[in-house]
């Protein structure tokens, strides 16, 4: 089958895209932009074009897998239609290879890559050869997609926007924690709740939720499975790599959900498999120094609860040294609805930067602004008008008591990279 990927550099949709080449497809693909990413792609031998037309279009198209990012109206889709190709949207297509495989979903508003990427690497350190999809790249895995034996099961990341946690057929599912989150599709926390109820519901008897029943909202959800329920939250983890109890959870998860998939793996295997976990792009990641001295980080956190939790345990890792946050804010309805949020977890900062909203799938909105939520911190925060004068104003701090971290859902990430550069 010929496969065309429109927003092809998206974290889900390169591992998807891996996943078919994998089982003998052709794909091919578009980017608004080049990324990381679409270079892991290419390097792995996958035609990446850099544009949205259709000057790479050809009639013997078979599937176009769109991202969530591409509107209906984009130049790709429209030819699509016009020349009858079946087009799916990423958690369509991930729904269809999900009926085939035994598949384990690894769910929550936060933690779900770090849980996912964890589960992936001990079933692997255990010879059990899974097919992982994670939203990240791995350094374990040397990418965000591991292909496994046909017979292993399916281990993918599984993301609550727009109800596409439904379209899965989950076997095993694993909530980290839940929140009101995605704010421009759930009009309330009892909208997210509801998709979540369904998921459960759609589990098979034969299946398993794993999740932590001394979170009142997850044990309510819980009395909604007709499958084995079972407990992650006093499951034992050793030391840690990573930085934060936010991340003993998320191993706590991993393992539970690795013991109930492998009743007989042992529990050595699991441990040091944690123990040697190195984390993922993107999540409190070790960029590297600048040339005056300073640590860089750069981090994902987008919700106010992980970018308060984050820098809370920044904060306790260095307690000797300032903590500057390149924060950029993802979407202007999370930004709207969070405000206040956002200004009580960046405030735990010693100085914030805050860049320009990055938009995405959204327009402007009036009155929700970067230099608004500067505004509502206070003195300790600066509103720029662009990445390189973050990048400017960073790179000219005294940094040999400073922590840098880029922290955001957007490209911020690029800044982190420049910072480091002699």
């Amino acid at each position: 089958m010929n496969i065309y990927f429109v927003g092809i550099g998206g974290i889900g949709m390169s591992a998807l895209a891996q996943w078919y080449v994998s089982n003998g497809h052709t794909v091919a693909g578009s980017d608004k932009d080049t990324s990381p990413v679409v270079d892991m792609l290419r390097e792995k031998g996958v035609g990446v074009h850099i544009g949205h037309d259709v000057t790479s279009l050809s009639k013997d198209i078979d599937l176009v897998v769109y991202s969530d990012a591409v509107h209906e109206d984009n130049v790709e889709r429209l030819w699509a239609r016009e020349h009858a190709v079946r087009q799916l949207s990423y958690f369509e297509a991930l729904g269809e290879v999900s009926k085939e495989k035994f598949t384990i979903a690894v769910a929550g508003t936060h933690g779900k890559t770090t849980t996912t990427a964890m589960l992936g690497k001990i079933l692997i350190d255990a010879g059990i050869k899974p097919t992982i999809v994670v939203g990240s790249v791995v350094s374990a895995f040397g990418g965000n997609f591991v292909a496994g034996d046909a017979e292993a099961p399916l281990v993918v990341e599984a993301c609550e926007y727009q109800d596409h946690l439904l379209k899965l057929s989950s076997d095993v599912l694993v909530i980290t924690n839940l929140e009101w989150d995605h704010t421009d599709y759930f009009k309330d926390f009892a909208a997210v709740k509801e998709t979540f109820r369904k998921a459960v519901v759609a589990l098979p008897e034969s299946g398993a939720l794993i999740t932590n029943l001394k979170d009142p909202v997850l044990e309510e959800l819980a009395q909604n499975a007709q499958c084995l329920v079972i407990d992650y939250s006093d499951t034992s983890v050793p030391e840690l790599q990573l930085l934060g109890g936010f991340n003993e959870m998320n191993a706590r998860a991993a393992k539970t959900a690795a013991a109930v998939f492998a009743e007989n793996l042992d529990e050595k295997t699991i441990d040091e498999s944690l123990t040697a976990f190195k984390g993922t792009w993107r999540r409190f990641e070790y960029i590297g120094e600048t040339e005056k001295g300073a640590q860089v980080y750069d981090d994902y956190a987008h919700h106010p609860t992980a970018v308060r939790e984050t820098l809370i345990a920044v904060k306790e890792k260095f307690p000797d040294k300032k903590v500057v946050v390149a924060f950029h804010p993802h979407l202007y309805t999370r930004t709207r609805d969070f405000m206040d949020e956002f200004v009580a977890a960046l405030s735990v900062a010693d100085e914030v930067v805050v860049a320009p909203i990055y938009a995405a799938r959204e327009e402007p909105i009036e009155g929700v602004a970067s230099e608004v939520l500067a505004e509502k911190i206070g003195r300790k925060a600066v509103a720029v008008e662009d990445l390189n004068e973050v990048f400017l104003l960073l790179k000219e701090k005294d940094a040999k008591n400073i922590v840098f971290i880029t922290m955001g859902a957007g490209d911020v990430y690029k800044v982190s990279r420049e910072l480091t550069i002699n």
